[in-house]
């Protein structure tokens, strides 16, 4: 029997991840929030913590080789005077995003709101002494913005963390790993996440990828950490950035700085499965704050980047880096306005529709809301576009002005003439009804 036993582990050890929590059966509620969800289309992340203080990103710690007992010396300089949950979550609702995802806690380990768990955060740890978190979901309740939390898997300060392949060089001792202990910690920080804040629309995992070369496979134990957040929050979304085809016990599916079939930045290789589907994308270049990044897209990159997420059927979740005073900064705040001036205009042709009939194609997308599709033109030189539908079309309409828009229907589908183009629009918009 022990012979057995040993195989059985062995077996157990070795088997992929996303066969743990087979059985899986979303509850009512988490199927009607997948639904709206999947309708949002529009999200803004908010990479903020200590590490805005040094203004050099996000991965500052791991990165520049530092030694977590100093850099946690920051926190009692943390005083983002600044900050305002009311100014923030109406620019954000401004600019169109149905819905916000805050760094509850990242890599560095620092904790964004009170928990019991470690003083190791922004009420215990600062002189500022208030609950972020706190103040940015009861806005966010009064506001109607739905509140998601991003939540590191991984913690490069606390000893009791196994290390994986980052955060090596922090002046942690490997030898008081311990992740029973860890695993605990977690567990309990999510628990009051889920009970303290109100109803919270989704967890969102990162960090997983810091085991993935691990000689053998590192068991997370998701599937009863999923089961935690599920039996707290029905209707909670679980979503992890793995950089994988999603496990079981996930609601919808995360895709880092790609389009859905894209792999263009080399994190987004996996299958497109049939849950929701997100991409997160940084406003300039980092997801923390920092300095010298200036390199923000211009408003038309960000609306055609949102405009091809929605033809694929996809979320954009497009990230901003707070300052360190707590404020956003200028050329997001500008870019979030132009946004919302465009989803003004042009929402129905976004929220609440699926990726249209038509593939993506070298000048556009399509998107469709029930008999209606949209044919959204990205590239100015284009005059003339075919669909390949397997309907005919009613009638044609220059979504921005209403006026008639020529068409041909034929044998295999239907040809389009555009109305012309101003140079200016990012996105072109044809109106067909089916």
């Amino acid at each position: 029997m022990k012979s057995m036993s040993i195989l059985a582990g062995l077996m157990l050890a070795i088997l992929p991840c996303r066969t743990w929590a087979q059985g899986y059966v979303p509850a009512p509620d988490n199927l009607e929030a997948r639904e709206e969800f999947a309708g949002d289309k529009f999200g803004i992340f908010l990479h903020w913590g200590i590490y805005s203080m040094f203004a050099q990103g996000e991965w500052y710690l791991n990165r520049d080789g530092l030694k977590h007992e100093e850099y946690s010396k920051a926190a009692s300089g943390f005083y983002p005077a600044g900050f305002n949950a009311e100014e923030w979550v109406s620019a954000i609702k401004a600019s169109g995003a149905r819905y916000i995802c805050f760094t509850t806690r990242h890599h560095d380990g620092f904790s964004m709101f009170h928990t019991k768990q470690s003083p190791y955060n922004i009420v215990d740890a600062t002189p500022f002494g208030r609950d972020v978190l706190k103040e940015l979901a009861d806005e966010c309740h009064k506001q109607g913005i739905r509140l998601h939390l991003y939540y590191s898997h991984l913690d490069w300060g606390r000893e009791d963390y196994p290390q994986g392949r980052t955060g090596n060089g922090t002046g942690r001792d490997p030898s008081k790993a311990d992740w029973n202990s860890y695993y605990n910690f977690m567990n309990a920080q999510l628990t009051e996440l889920l009970t303290n804040y109100g109803k919270i629309g989704s967890i969102w995992f990162d960090g997983f990828w810091d085991h993935d070369s691990d000689p053998v496979p590192f068991d997370w134990q998701l599937e009863e950490q999923y089961r935690l957040i599920h039996s707290l929050q029905p209707a909670c979304l679980v979503a992890n950035n793995h950089h994988t085809t999603p496990f079981e016990g996930e609601d919808f599916q995360i895709f880092e700085r790609d389009l859905p079939g894209e792999n263009k930045a080399g994190l987004s290789g996996q299958d497109i499965s049939a849950l929701p589907l997100e991409t997160c994308e940084t406003m300039n270049g980092m997801w923390g704050y920092k300095v010298a990044d200036q390199d923000y897209k211009s408003v038309p990159e960000l609306v055609r980047l949102l405009v091809g997420a929605a033809g694929k059927g996809a979320n954009l979740l497009m990230n901003i880096g707070p300052q360190p005073d707590g404020r956003l900064p200028a050329a997001a705040l500008e870019r979030l306005k132009g946004i919302g001036q465009w989803l003004d205009k042009y929402g129905d042709t976004i929220y609440g529709t699926t990726a249209g009939d038509i593939p993506e194609q070298p000048w556009g997308v399509t998107t469709r809301k029930g008999d209606r599709l949209f044919v959204h033109v990205l590239d100015g030189k284009t005059r003339e576009v075919f669909l390949p539908v397997g309907t005919k079309v009613k009638s044609a309409v220059d979504f921005s002005t209403g006026a008639k828009v020529q068409f041909d229907n034929c044998r295999h589908g239907v040809h389009v003439t555009l109305p012309p183009y101003d140079g200016v629009s990012p996105d072109r918009v044809v109106e067909l009804a089916l």
